[in-house]
């Protein structure tokens, strides 16, 4: 229409490591590009990975390869690396799952200055394993909060969430999923209100911040005195990584997937084998019955629990070894 004045795209660099942000940068470079343009990608070192320890390069380095465009992999932000994004002349950085801490004079370089996507709803678990922590918690309800990058960690005002359910039988791995799609429509929202200045950001509630911690092997143990509840979501929330194992027969079995069960552990003591149904491997705990979908044993693939047992019967009565679970959330600020 006459009169109409064109709005060039934003130009963006993008810093990530982690595949979870690939279907946003699918949509930045389709469907989005009308909003903004990807014109850099800063993305970590190539690493040793696997049994081989072949050094690989992450799936986002792959991903900006296959499109040409610019891929920069410094070890260190120093003010060589900052001088390289300021020659981008980026509107805005948008960082999501990096890696690296940002300094104050990187933060500002972009003209419109540096967002994150976080995997909570903030100010709720702050940190390295929001993902995981929010399923093993036992939370119905998780989401991506666009956020501007302060120097304190997670700490920085929201602009906008995207929320997603949590079923029951969701894994930390079908969550990520969801996530990684709750991406595309939060971004999509708030960049054109950034380029009109119209982005409102509000100022996390302290009072409400938790913090969740990078996890260990070792975090993958169970305590059977506790609930069925308790279990499955940290059974759910640890897999595919660290996985919950227990001893069985002399080998470390993985839980794959698990539920509270509808069967009454009767006489049975917390940890002791009750049997199976069609669903899976029921197990007293210290309230209620778990039921555990799907196992694997060292070497093997996870399998539904009939198919696991039917080559490793477990007996009624059988005793799993409970193992106090280190706590994977702190309070406060």
């Amino acid at each position: 229409m006459a009169g109409e004045i064109e709005v060039s795209p934003l130009k963006l660099v993008f810093l990530g490591s982690d595949a979870i942000a690939l279907p946003l940068l699918e949509w930045l470079t389709g469907e989005g590009s009308a909003v903004a343009t990807v014109v850099a990608v800063f993305t970590q070192p190539d690493r040793p990975v696997g049994r081989g320890q072949k050094i690989t390069p992450n799936a986002i380095k792959t991903w900006a390869l296959g499109r040409g465009l610019p891929v920069l992999q410094p070890e260190k932000l120093t003010d060589d690396v900052r001088g390289e994004l300021a020659a981008f002349g980026a509107d805005v950085a948008l960082v999501m799952a990096y890696g690296h801490i940002l300094r104050d004079a990187f933060i500002d370089t972009p003209r419109l200055g540096t967002l994150n996507l976080h995997t909570s709803l903030l100010p709720k678990y702050r940190g390295a394993s929001p993902i995981q922590t929010a399923v093993a918690s036992g939370e119905r309800e998780t989401g991506v909060s666009l956020m501007r990058i302060v120097r304190k960690l997670d700490a920085g005002p929201v602009a906008d969430v995207e929320r997603v359910q949590i079923d029951p039988l969701d894994t930390a791995l079908e969550v990520e999923a969801k996530l990684a799609a709750a991406c595309v429509p939060l971004v999509a929202r708030a960049l054109p209100k950034l380029r009109d200045g119209s982005l409102a950001f509000a100022t996390q509630d302290e009072a409400a911040v938790s913090h969740c911690r990078k996890l260990e092997k070792d975090d993958g143990v169970l305590d059977f005195s506790t609930s069925a509840a308790v279990l499955a979501a940290r059974i759910n929330g640890l897999f595919p990584w660290p996985a919950c194992a227990v001893e069985i027969g002399g080998q470390l079995v993985k839980f794959g997937l698990a539920e509270v069960g509808d069967a009454s552990a009767g006489a049975a003591v917390a940890g002791e084998v009750i049997g199976a149904d069609a669903q899976g491997l029921l197990i007293a705990t210290g309230q209620g019955t778990l039921r555990v979908r799907r196992l694997q044993r060292p070497g093997g693939r996870m399998l539904p629990a009939a198919e696991f047992l039917r080559g490793a019967p477990m007996a009624a009565g059988t005793r799993l070894v409970s193992r106090p679970m280190p706590p994977l959330v702190a309070a406060g600020s």
